[in-house]
């Protein structure tokens, strides 16, 4: 059961922690730990960073679908 559900959470992320992950040559799961562990000592606020970094990251990645759609004319 465990394993369903983390199997959906990591299919359905936004890849914000990978993306930070690669850009810090860090390891994901010591980036996760400090998305957890800030998020109970901050009262909520990496949570708030983490949804507006998805949002940036997925409109970087639709801008980038529409300019090679462009260059593909």
């Amino acid at each position: 059961m465990f394993q369903k559900v983390l199997t959906f959470f990591e299919k359905q992320s936004f890849g914000v922690c990978t993306y930070l992950a690669d850009k810090l040559n860090m390891s994901i799961s010591k980036i996760r730990l400090f998305f957890i562990y800030a998020s109970f000592l901050a009262v909520g606020f990496p949570i708030v960073f983490y949804v507006l970094a998805a949002l940036v990251l997925d409109i970087r990645h639709y801008i980038k679908k529409i300019r090679l759609r462009i260059w593909d004319l």
